[in-house]
């Protein structure tokens, strides 16, 4: 556990320390988000590439893991650090020509598409996991690289699209590594799990450290936004964090079954950006628009409509997305029955405060919903979209 806090810290603060860098280089390379797209909440230019900062943290933190003996079986015995380190590298690269020249949504998919085969290339794929009722099952090396790269792209794209207000999608995924990584420990130091070297725990640690040490700048008003470059870094890192996890079991105690179905965790808390993702395609497909054009209606937006100013629409997302972890991760600390009053409280309050505002906040934080059809096509430029 110690050294899991060491590399996580490492991760904070070096991304801490090397984001005022990045701003400054994206302000000179032209990476600059400006509001002059409606659906745009902030009103000055800020630069973008944000995720470079957290490719730095990413690294350094590796890095000193590859230095402590905690890890050392970790990279002696398996290609997991490399796989994740080179999809890593590919996502970012892809970010970044995205921030800067702004890629067609096919090139970009194909990019996602590429580093998620690097991932999956390098040996961190699905093999085999535990279903309900069929006891464990055996995927071919086709069909798991297919799943694999399905829930990798499906995982980076729902980060993408949460990626819409000043803190939003690096607290989220934040929260979400946070749950995953205390499931984890909680698996293995109990033996509910057989003990497989993964690289699971240092990932989502690593994870929850870049995201604190980015908030540090990208809390509202934000001086830097992640850009594609980060909230797609996110997304892989967060997915691959799953998929190392999984199946590492062939008998599955009941609290054991939140570790086993690909991606749970991590899905479940990400459930509010899914759930937006999914809506979004849906009412695009309804008004027979193309799923990447641009609108206002993700959740982000209405909660802005509806009254709630900037910060505080991001805290109750939050505030949803931490109630999901707790649902997700109690379990294995607390019977189900015990915990399900507590959750079903939590949920009511969280309601209260979702339709909760005032005309103040409404002034603040309002937003005109234009018609969809004077939006530019998206431009996945990330945050304070």
């Amino acid at each position: 556990m110690l050294a899991h806090l060491v590399v996580a810290a490492t991760a904070a603060l070096v991304t801490g320390l090397v984001t005022p860098l990045v701003a400054r280089l994206a302000r000179r390379l032209g990476a600059v988000d400006r509001p002059s797209d409606p659906r745009k909440v902030h009103t000055a230019a800020i630069p973008t590439l944000g995720g470079l900062a957290m490719l730095i943290g990413l690294l350094a933190a590796v890095g000193v893991a590859w230095l402590l003996p905690t890890f050392g079986d970790l990279f002696a015995t398996t290609s997991e650090p490399v796989a994740l380190l080179l999809g890593a590298v590919v996502i970012s690269a892809i970010g970044v020509a995205d921030d800067l020249f702004g890629l067609p949504a096919t090139v970009k998919l194909a990019g996602q598409l590429l580093a998620a085969l690097a991932v999956v290339v390098f040996g961190i794929q699905l093999v085999h996991f535990w279903v309900p009722g069929l006891q464990v099952v055996a995927l071919s090396s086709d069909l798991g690289m297919v799943l694999t790269v399905v829930a990798l792209v499906a995982m980076i794209n729902a980060v993408n699209l949460i990626d819409g207000l000043d803190g939003l999608a690096a607290g989220v995924v934040g929260i979400a590594a946070v749950a995953f990584f205390i499931f984890t420990v909680r698996s293995t130091s109990t033996g509910l799990v057989e003990s497989i070297p993964t690289a699971a725990p240092l990932l989502a640690a690593i994870l929850a450290g870049l995201c604190v040490g980015f908030l540090v700048h990208n809390t509202h008003p934000a001086r830097i936004f992640m850009g594609d470059t980060g909230s797609m870094l996110l997304g892989l890192l967060l997915g691959v964090a799953g998929v190392s996890y999984v199946g590492r079991t062939t008998a599955p105690s009941y609290v054991d079954f939140y570790g086993s179905v690909p991606l749970f965790i991590p899905a479940l808390v990400l459930a509010v950006p899914f759930l937006d993702t999914a809506f979004a395609i849906l009412r695009r497909l309804v008004r027979r628009q193309s799923i990447t054009a641009a609108d206002r209606g993700h959740l982000h937006h209405l909660l802005l409509a509806f009254g709630h100013s900037h910060r505080r629409a991001v805290l109750v997302l939050y505030y949803w997305s931490a109630l999901l972890a707790v649902a997700s991760v109690g379990p294995a600390f607390v019977p189900l029955a015990a915990l399900a009053p507590w959750l079903l409280a939590a949920a009511v309050i969280g309601a209260a405060a979702t339709v909760a505002g005032t005309r103040a906040d409404r002034l603040e934080g309002s937003v005109d919903l234009v018609p969809d059809e004077q939006l530019p096509a998206a431009d996945g430029s990330g945050g304070g979209a």
